[in-house]
């Protein structure tokens, strides 16, 4: 004797696919009146509101810094740097400094170098 469990019967299965696809439909239904809800569209406007308010603060911001003295110090500032750069200028300036610095490294070092090194031994005549 076996003791098998028996099959399931097939109006259960059609019992479970039926609640499946009804629940399914509840929550699609449930999830459709929430879009659409008075307070979901609500909220919706809030932020957009609060986005935009948000966005025009910040323009404003930037354009009262524009005109302000230290903004245009800082644009000047800006365009001055600009055409150094394109002058070439700066790149002449900042390579004779890294030279400089280079120069002064290596003289630097020659100088700690002779330090350390021994005198060479003074030369013996051979022996005969």
């Amino acid at each position: 004797m076996t003791s098998a469990s028996p099959d399931p019967a097939p109006e259960n299965t059609s019992d479970i696919a039926s609640e499946l696809r009804e629940l399914g439909k509840t929550l699609a239904d449930v999830l459709r009146n929430a879009w659409q809800s008075d307070e979901r569209k609500r909220v919706q406007a809030e932020i957009e509101a609060g986005l935009v308010d948000a966005r025009d603060s910040l323009k404003q911001a930037a354009e009262d810094f524009s005109q302000s003295e230290t903004g245009q110090t800082l644009k000047n500032d800006l365009q001055e740097l600009q055409q150094r750069l394109q002058s070439g200028e700066v790149e002449t300036k900042l390579r004779g400094e890294i030279l400089t610095a280079l120069r002064t490294a290596n003289a630097e070092l020659k100088k700690a170098a002779s330090r350390e090194t021994p005198p060479p031994p003074p030369e013996t005549p051979p022996q005969a």
